[in-house]
């Protein structure tokens, strides 16, 4: 028998690994330091009570005969589908509910939705990146290409009319930068998909942290719905990173050599995935009600003045950043030229507060670094201050 060696070809992921080293190491050498972590790409508020009680209801509904609830559909309860149709519109984007495909989150569709497209094509990967784009197109052993994003372009890639590529991943807000394209930059994108015939791979896992006048959905832009597949998820929006449960939106005209994509998911699904569980989808559902929404939002507002705090001070001490407006993510220029694993250390070492070195994330991501906002109002305001005084 023979393995995939296309997984040689991939860099061990030692990222986050040589973070939580780094951490245990300076943690038992200085028992006394409180370490202040701002590094965890996790939530850390607790669900929503209205959620809460949904998923109660749904484990209570399992107990019972007349409302036990075996295999689920493969692309998800009407219900639910039908609420997430809803919130689309509640933001001018008209999204079928047969459209919608419920999972158990946007990294593994964002990782699975290349069993569907030859592993002839060449794909276009923005960089600084989600590692899960480039990782899942290494093991499927395709061409990959990288769109630059960088300080001159404030980390928002665009299309090279010169490059060619059948596909392409964007993601914005965009997680490790923080940085969110404007409708007019999202249809360039939309516009080279279309001449070229590509598809886009849209991962909107943080739309719902957008306050600005910018697009919440692919779909609010012209053409999109014949070019991009759209990924999202209730991990940082709803907190459910344990819970598990995202959606993927195919449009139903949405065709490549002569057959659907739609059809193409669904039979991929059929066969790999057997669903989410009748009450994690009673919990997503209430994700979506009134009060769900208000207090879900409570959340999001929570972790937005944590990074308005981080920003605030990053703009006192004149640090280039992007994010921390419409992202849980700041993504800052390591000061006097560092390299963002020597600022790691001197962050750790000088004010015992932890991030992420950003060439972890990419070429590009060297000599920056990321926060996050995921993190008590009190221990961000420690953090802040810690650095204030080192940086200053």
């Amino acid at each position: 028998m023979k393995i995939n060696h296309h997984f040689d070809e991939m860099v061990p992921n030692y990222l986050f690994a040589d973070v939580a080293r780094k951490t245990n190491e300076f943690a038992a050498a200085h028992p006394d330091m409180t370490i202040i972590r701002l590094g965890i790409g996790d939530v850390t508020l607790p669900l929503a009570p209205v959620v809460v009680d949904a998923l109660k209801q749904g484990s209570e509904d399992l107990r019972h005969q007349n409302t036990f609830r075996g295999y689920p559909d493969y692309e998800g309860y009407e219900f639910l589908r039908n609420a997430i149709a809803q919130y689309y519109q509640g933001f001018g984007v008209t999204v079928h509910p047969d459209e919608v495909f419920v999972s158990d989150g946007a990294k593994s569709d964002c990782g699975n939705v290349g069993d569907i497209f030859s592993q002839d094509n060449t794909v276009l990967i923005p960089d600084p990146v989600y590692p899960v784009y480039v990782d899942a197109n290494i093991m499927a052993g395709r061409k990959i290409l990288y769109a630059a994003a960088g300080r001159d372009n404030h980390f928002l890639a665009m299309p090279d009319p010169d490059v060619r590529a059948d596909i392409i991943y964007l993601c914005s807000p965009n997680n490790p930068t923080g940085a969110a394209y404007s409708a007019e930059q999202l249809q360039e994108w939309v516009n080279y998909a279309l001449e070229n015939d590509a598809i886009i791979l849209y991962d909107a896992a943080y739309e719902a942290f957008i306050r600005d006048d910018l697009p919440r959905s692919i779909y609010s832009i012209d053409g999109a719905r014949r070019c991009a597949i759209e990924l999202c998820s209730l991990s940082k929006t709803a907190g459910f990173t344990g819970t598990r449960c995202g959606y993927t939106v195919i449009p139903r005209e949405l065709k490549r050599e002569g057959q659907s994509l739609h059809a193409l998911w669904y039979r991929r699904q059929a066969t790999k995935f057997n669903g989410v569980s009748w009450p994690v989808q009673c919990a997503a559902a209430a994700v979506f009600t009134p009060e769900g929404q208000r207090q879900c939002r409570e959340n999001l507002d929570y972790y937005h003045r944590n990074a308005e705090m981080i920003a605030s001070a990053l703009d006192e001490l004149g640090i280039y950043y992007t994010g921390g407006k419409n992202s849980p993510y700041i993504w800052m220029e390591c000061p006097d030229h560092m390299g963002s694993w020597e600022f790691f250390d001197y962050l750790l070492h000088n004010a015992a507060v932890v991030g992420t070195p950003g060439e972890g994330f990419g070429e590009q991501g060297k000599g920056y670094f990321r926060l996050t906002s995921f993190n008590s109002h009190e221990k961000t305001a420690e953090a802040v201050d810690r650095m204030k005084r080192l940086l200053s």
